[in-house]
């Protein structure tokens, strides 16, 4: 699964997605720290990637919009909201989610639940 990655989550979750085999990009890597949301959302649509954030914008952006894709996680985590933490999560995602992620969702990731919204919204 390939997965890019918004400001708010740490570089160390890129590495541990990479570590397991899937394709993963932080937007610090490639320079694009100030990428308006919706131009995230078009990159991550275009190259069929799952956004990684805590911004509850993209979320907005993709109800506003009717799209199908892209599919956004989005951590809702208590602070400190530590890599150790979102990775954990991840694992969760990753061996019950991976469907619904290919299908256009919304995951909204708290610290005891997993709330799954199909797109479009």
């Amino acid at each position: 699964m390939k997965f890019l990655a918004n400001m708010g989550i740490s570089p160390l979750t890129v590495a541990f997605l990479r570590e397991q085999g899937h394709q993963a990009v932080h937007l610090h890597e490639q320079g694009l720290d100030r990428l308006p949301d919706h131009d995230i959302l078009e990159m991550a649509r275009t190259e069929n990637a799952v956004v990684l954030t805590s911004d509850l914008d993209f979320g907005d952006l993709l109800a506003a919009s009717g799209a199908e894709l892209p599919s956004v996680i989005i951590f809702r985590l208590d602070p400190p909201m530590t890599a150790a933490k979102v990775n954990a999560k991840m694992i969760t995602i990753l061996s019950e989610h991976v469907n619904d992620l290919a299908q256009g969702v919304i995951l909204s990731v708290g610290e005891k639940s997993i709330r799954v919204r199909r797109l479009p919204i």
